[in-house]
């Protein structure tokens, strides 16, 4: 603590031009703060000020250590920050962006408003790639790697996007044995709602990328309609297994060409000048353990 201390000292006499001025902010002599800056220096090895009888500046190595200090001193005040509030109830509102998705978010996420009442939820469902600091919001979700220098971010979990069809498609088209089959067989197409492209198939044979002429069946620009229409037997899928968990333990659906298959993760995102307040910690900590167990 006593190089807080001094590091303190040197920081206000930096800010206040002045030993006396220091003091009065510390609550202590200019004598002493004199002293500390003074110990500071024989331990650097280094002048930080330079003294006059009528003002005292900064030297060019006074500069560099006032950054880093400033930093040493703000990282201090923000970790007794978010320590003093670990003991406080979530509350309050928590303006949060999530994708499109329903099915199992919803029931989620009306569990979380159950278990936290004092937390109020403010949800923005869009696919569009919302700008969290701009727009002020306290976080955002997203699928796959978004890399913002202004964002801090927490993995919530992870998936596979999976290729499936419903048992009575299959029993009537047959089963594809690999990725080139699909052109004889009915597809369920994503759209993304943003730029109007079709969603690429993870399609290979034999290491070779196959071209994405896939016979659409159906093309919907939402997961839920996706799930739906693949329930019922209207064409093969590329789905989120997340979101067809129970259908595929219940035997509703059943995975085709495992080799299709891809990662994808969702983090939670916010901005990185903060650290994530109770209401925002156990948010993350309750999506991840009921979406992602």
């Amino acid at each position: 603590m006593d190089n807080l201390t001094t590091l303190n000292a040197f920081v206000q006499v930096a800010h206040t031009h002045s030993f006396v001025a220091a003091g009065r902010v510390l609550g202590v002599t200019a004598s002493a703060v004199g002293k500390s800056v003074a110990r500071l220096e024989e331990r650097l090895g280094v002048r930080l000020f330079h003294r006059s009888t009528r003002s005292v500046t900064l030297t060019a190595e006074g500069e560099l250590f006032l950054q880093r200090s400033r930093r040493i001193l703000r990282e201090i005040e923000e970790a007794e920050a978010e320590l003093s509030q670990v003991s406080q109830a979530p509350r309050g509102r928590l303006k949060v962006s999530l994708p499109l998705v329903g099915h199992p978010f919803l029931p989620v996420l009306a569990d979380f408003k159950q278990a936290y009442p004092d937390v109020e939820l403010d949800l923005s469902f869009t696919d569009r790639r919302v700008d969290v600091v701009e727009e002020g919001y306290d976080a955002v979700l997203r699928s796959g790697e978004a890399p913002d220098s202004r964002l801090s971010s927490r993995l919530v979990g992870d998936y596979r996007m999976i290729v499936v069809a419903a048992p009575a498609y299959l029993e009537r088209h047959g089963t594809p044995q690999r990725s080139s089959d699909l052109a004889q067989h009915s597809c369920i197409l994503f759209r993304f709602p943003n730029t109007g492209k079709l969603q690429r198939w993870p399609l290979h044979t034999q290491g070779i990328e196959l071209d994405q002429h896939l016979p659409a069946a159906m093309i919907c620009n939402n997961l839920e309609a996706r799930v739906c229409f693949a329930l019922h037997g209207i064409g093969i899928a590329y789905l989120p297994d997340f979101a067809i968990r129970e259908a595929l333990d219940s035997g509703q659906l059943l995975q085709v060409l495992p080799d299709c298959a891809e990662h994808g993760s969702f983090r939670m995102m916010w901005p990185s000048s903060r650290h994530p307040s109770p209401k925002l910690r156990v948010f993350i900590d309750f999506l991840k353990e009921r979406l992602f167990p």
